[in-house]
């Protein structure tokens, strides 16, 4: 019998060698990241970056649980690393504490294998991003079809400088747990909903510093996790500046009351930068794309 060790560097070779032969080295990596239906036979590893990486051994989030339910499900991001789906899951507990909230609607995790995806978001690689949505479940029993064609709810008012009235208390609950997890390293949200919960903040405002405004990020809130211990091949994005970051967030809204002319637009590129291929990522990638 051939020890374990030995095929996988076997299917390692053989996915190097097409690479050579048959142009993958050439492929978009979405292409071959985005057509992976399951998890690789690995112990659980997120490899490089968040915009830049592949996730090993990931986790499905069960399409539906006690406090939450998976949308999208043709899209099959409901993969993380471990770590993320147990977030997912202590979050949405919480979450069904709140009035008028069952628990939570989860939006794009990963891909089985991480890596690029085939549409979307740049970051989302490495199996520790989650985008949680901004509407209140108020069931459970959603068809998988009607989580194809059903819509979160936006909370912003005057292009995201304000929220609207959907905004409630809970909201800021909600993105509160998530930011006091020890395990998160950032939460992005529209400018107006952190000014938003900068001013009603109560005691101890530590947390607040994890959450960044960014654009979009209206219809749901993005969770990224830091790396977890002991993962060697993970790089964590450098810490937010010091502070609340509530001043950051009255600069963003003022930029969008009172928008400056554009900059002068740079000459183009004379060779755009193309899609990622697998040689610009890990070197770990390819074993996580040919483990079986």
């Amino acid at each position: 019998m051939i020890p374990n060790f030995l095929r996988k560097a076997a299917a390692a070779l053989i996915i190097l060698c097409t690479a050579a032969t048959s142009g993958t080295a050439q492929t978009p990596a979405k292409n071959l990241f985005g057509v992976e239906r399951k998890g690789s036979a690995q112990k659980a590893a997120p490899f490089g970056s968040y915009a830049k990486g592949c996730l090993a051994g990931g986790v499905q989030l069960p399409q539906t649980g006690p406090t939450w339910q998976a949308m999208r499900l043709s899209r099959n991001r409901n993969w993380g690393h471990p770590e993320l789906i147990d977030f997912v899951k202590k979050l949405s507990r919480k979450a069904a504490n709140q009035p008028g909230w069952k628990g939570l609607y989860v939006g794009d995790m990963s891909q089985p294998r991480g890596g690029p995806m085939l549409s979307g978001h740049r970051s989302h690689q490495i199996g520790l991003d989650a985008d949680i949505w901004m509407r209140p479940p108020k069931t459970l029993a959603l068809s998988v079809n009607d989580r194809e064609h059903i819509s979160s709810i936006s909370l912003r008012r005057a292009k995201g400088a304000y929220v609207n009235n959907s905004w409630t208390r809970a909201h800021h609950e909600i993105i509160k747990a998530a930011a006091k997890d020890p395990r998160v390293a950032r939460i992005f949200v529209f400018p107006g909903a952190k000014v938003q919960m900068c001013k009603t903040a109560k005691g101890n405002r530590k947390w607040l510093r994890k959450i960044r405004p960014w654009w979009g990020h209206h219809y749901h809130f993005h969770v990224r996790l830091k790396c977890p211990k002991g993962a060697r091949g993970c790089k964590d994005q450098a810490p937010p500046p010091p502070g609340d970051g509530c001043k950051d967030a009255e600069n963003w809204v003022h930029d969008i009351l009172h928008p400056k002319p554009p900059p002068p637009k740079p000459p183009k590129p004379s060779k755009p930068r193309g899609p990622l291929t697998l040689k610009d990522l890990p070197q770990q990638c390819r074993t996580v794309l040919s483990s079986r």
